[in-house]
C-alpha cells in the first residue's frame, strides 16, 4: 500500500516543482525581445527545463540505443517511421493545393512500402525522390494564417502560436494514418516510445554542433526553426535554405570570397545568419 502511495507523492511533487519552474519563467522578462519572439522571458524558461529534461532523460536513453542498436536497424526503423509519417504529409499537400507534391509523396509511399520491404529501405530517394515533409501547421501558413508569436512548449520545444495550433490537426491526422491507428494500447505505446528515441537519436549530431558552435543555443535554434518553417509555407526546400554550419567549408568559402552581408538583417538575429521570416 505504500509503494502506489509513495509514487503517486513522488509524481505529484515532480510535476508541481515543473509547474512552478514553468511559473517562474513567466515572470523572467528581457529588455529587448526579438519581434517575433515577444515571450522570450517565458520561452527561455521553457527552454531551459527541455533542456534539463533532455540532458537527463531522453539524450542518455537515444545514446544508449544508437550503442546497442546496428546502424542498419536504426536505420531501417528510421524509414519505416517516415515512410507512415508520409501519408499524413501527402494530405497536408493536398489540403494546401500542392497537387505534384501530394502525388510524389504518395508514389514514395507506394515505392518504399513494396520495393523498399516496408520502408525499411528508402528507395525513393536513392533514386532521386526526396522527403517533402509536411504538417497541418504549415497547411495553414499556405491557407493565410500568420506565424504570430514563437513558442517554445514544455517537453516538445521550438513552436509558435500557429504551429501549436496546428498540433491538434497532426494529432487527430495521425490517429488515423500513422501509429495511433493501431488499436493494441501496449504495441500503440511501444511504438509512440520508440518513435520518440528514434527521433532523439536522429538528432544527436545536430545537437552536438549547436553546443559546440552556438554562442546562445536558445536564439540559435529559434532562428533555425522559424527559417525552415518559413521555407515549408513558401515551399521552398527547406535544406537549401538554411545556413550552412560546417567549419570546413565556411573556411574555404570565406578564402574564396568577401564575406556579404545578409539580404534582410533580421532583429535580434545571432551568428547563426537567418532573418525573420515574411509577415503573411
Amino acid at each position: 500500500m505504500n509503494t502506489p502511495t509513495f509514487s503517486r507523492t513522488g509524481f505529484l511533487r515532480v510535476a508541481s516543482l515543473a509547474a512552478a519552474g514553468l511559473a517562474l519563467a513567466g515572470c523572467a522578462s528581457v529588455q529587448n525581445p526579438d519581434p517575433r519572439d515577444p515571450w522570450e522571458g517565458f520561452n527561455r524558461g521553457v527552454y531551459s527545463f527541455n533542456d534539463a529534461v533532455d540532458r537527463n532523460f531522453l539524450r542518455p536513453i537515444s545514446v544508449g540505443y544508437t550503442y546497442v542498436t546496428p546502424q542498419p536497424v536504426r536505420t531501417c526503423v528510421h524509414n519505416m517511421f517516415n515512410n507512415v509519417a508520409d501519408i499524413w504529409a501527402a494530405a497536408n499537400s493536398m489540403l494546401q493545393g500542392r497537387g505534384l507534391d501530394a502525388i510524389n509523396t504518395v508514389g514514395r509511399v507506394l515505392f518504399n512500402t513494396t520495393l523498399g520491404v516496408g520502408g525499411c529501405i528508402d528507395v525513393a530517394t536513392a533514386n532521386g525522390q526526396p522527403r517533402i515533409p509536411n504538417d497541418f501547421g504549415t497547411t495553414l501558413g499556405v491557407w493565410g494564417f500568420g506565424q504570430g508569436p514563437y513558442l517554445v512548449l514544455p517537453f516538445w520545444g521550438p513552436s509558435t502560436v500557429r504551429d501549436g495550433a496546428g498540433l491538434a490537426g497532426d494529432f487527430v491526422g495521425n490517429t488515423y494514418t500513422s501509429v495511433g491507428a493501431i488499436d493494441n494500447v501496449r504495441v500503440r505505446n511501444s511504438l509512440y516510445g520508440l518513435q520518440i528515441v528514434d527521433r532523439r537519436a536522429s538528432l544527436l549530431d545536430a545537437t552536438d554542433t549547436v553546443d559546440r558552435i552556438a554562442l546562445d543555443p536558445y536564439s540559435f535554434v529559434r532562428d533555425a526553426y522559424l527559417q525552415r518553417r518559413n521555407a515549408m509555407v513558401l515551399g521552398q526546400k527547406a535544406q537549401d535554405e538554411l545556413p550552412n554550419y560546417n567549419d570546413d567549408d565556411a573556411s574555404d568559402a570565406n578564402a574564396k570570397a568577401p564575406a556579404a552581408a545578409p539580404t534582410v538583417p533580421a532583429p535580434g538575429a545571432n551568428q547563426s545568419g537567418t532573418v525573420a521570416p515574411a509577415k503573411r
